[in-house]
C-alpha cells in the first residue's frame, strides 16, 4: 500500500520570493488602513476643526438666548395656518384627548353649528383636556391670533367663517400717552393716580360686582336698566374718565373708531377682553348684561 506523494507549492525560487513580500506587505498594508481609519473618526485637536472659532463658540454658547424687540414696532402677526403648525397641531392635527381632528367635517360639524364666537371663546377660556389659549400666554399669541387659528381649523372641516378684525393701533391711546408726555408733572402724577385707582376696582370687581350684576339683573328684565346697573357697577370705573385707553363715556370721537366695526365684533370685544380691560371687565355678570351694558354706553353717543 502506497502513500500519496506530498507536494509543496514553492518549487521555484520565484515562488519563494513572492510569498515572502506578500507574507511582509498585505499585513502592513491592512495595518496602514488600519490606522488611517482610526485616524480619521477619532482624531481631536490639532490638525482637525476642534479647535475653530465657529466650533469653539458653538460648544461655550449659553443654553439660553435673550431676544430683544422693539416694543414701538408694529406687531406682525401670525397667519392662522402659523399659529395651528406652532400649537393647535398637537393635539388637532390627529385628533388626540378628544380633539376635533383637523380636516375631519363629522368632528368639527358640532362645534361649527355653535358658531364663531363660542368656538373662539372656548379656545380663550379652554375645555375639557384643552388648557386656555392651547397652553400659550397672551404675550405668545394674541386673541386675534387665536381666533385666526380658530377660523383656518374651522374652515378645514367645513365651515365659511371669516376671519376676526384685525386690531387696530387705538388714535385715543396714542393721543392721551402725547398728552402725557409734555403735560406738567402734576398733571402726569393725576392721571397715574387715576390709572391706579381703576386698576384697584378691576382688581376688586369680582368679588364686589359679580353678585349685584346678577341681582339687577334679575330685579328687572328690562335690557337698559340691567345695562346701565352693570355700567354703574363695572364699567364706569375706567369708561367714566377714559381711563386705561377706554372709550369715555358719551364721547362720540372715542366711540366712532369703536363703532365702524358691527356691534357683534364691538360686543365679543367686550365679552373677551381688548388691550388691558379683562373679559366682562373683570366681572362675572351674564353674556346678556354685557351686551347690555354695551348698547347702554352706545346709545350715550348717538
Amino acid at each position: 500500500m502506497s502513500e500519496a506523494p506530498h507536494g509543496n507549492p514553492i518549487k521555484t525560487p520565484g515562488q519563494l520570493i513572492a510569498a515572502v513580500v506578500a507574507g511582509f506587505a498585505v499585513p502592513i498594508v491592512i495595518i496602514i488602513l488600519l490606522a488611517y481609519y482610526v485616524d480619521n473618526t477619532t482624531r481631536t485637536g490639532a490638525g482637525t476643526d476642534e479647535l475653530a472659532p465657529d466650533e469653539v463658540a458653538h460648544r461655550i454658547a449659553p443654553i439660553a438666548q435673550v431676544s430683544v424687540h422693539d416694543a414701538n414696532a408694529p406687531r406682525v402677526y401670525k397667519t392662522g395656518e402659523q399659529v395651528f403648525q406652532a400649537v393647535c397641531s398637537a393635539c388637532h392635527a390627529s385628533g388626540t384627548a378628544g380633539a376635533p381632528k383637523f380636516g375631519n367635517s363629522g368632528d368639527w360639524a358640532p362645534r361649527i353649528a355653535q358658531g364663531f364666537d363660542t368656538l373662539w371663546h372656548t379656545a380663550l377660556a379652554g375645555k375639557g383636556a384643552m388648557p386656555p389659549r392651547g397652553g400659550t400666554s397672551p404675550d405668545d399669541y394674541s386673541d386675534y391670533e387665536i381666533g385666526l387659528a380658530v377660523a383656518y381649523m374651522a374652515n378645514r372641516g367645513g365651515a365659511n367663517f371669516q376671519d376676526p378684525p384685525k386690531p387696530a393701533a387705538s388714535a385715543a391711546q396714542s393721543a392721551s400717552g402725547a398728552a402725557a408726555a409734555s403735560a406738567p408733572a402734576a398733571a402726569g402724577a393725576e392721571t397715574n393716580a387715576q390709572t391706579t385707582a381703576a386698576m384697584a376696582a378691576i382688581a376688586s370687581i369680582p368679588q364686589a360686582a359679580s353678585a349685584p350684576a346678577g341681582g339687577a339683573a334679575g330685579q328687572s328684565a328690562d335690557a337698559s336698566q340691567a345695562g346701565k346697573a352693570l355700567y354703574q357697577q363695572v364699567c364706569q370705573a375706567c369708561h367714566a374718565a377714559g381711563i386705561l385707553g377706554a372709550p369715555k363715556f358719551g364721547n362720540k370721537n372715542d366711540w366712532a373708531p369703536r363703532l365702524k366695526d358691527p356691534m357683534d365684533t364691538v360686543y365679543n370685544y367686550a365679552l373677551h377682553g381688548k388691550g388691558q380691560m379683562p373679559p366682562k371687565g373683570g366681572s362675572t355678570a351674564s353674556d346678556a348684561d354685557v351686551k347690555a351694558a354695551v348698547d347702554y354706553m352706545v346709545s350715550s353717543v348717538k
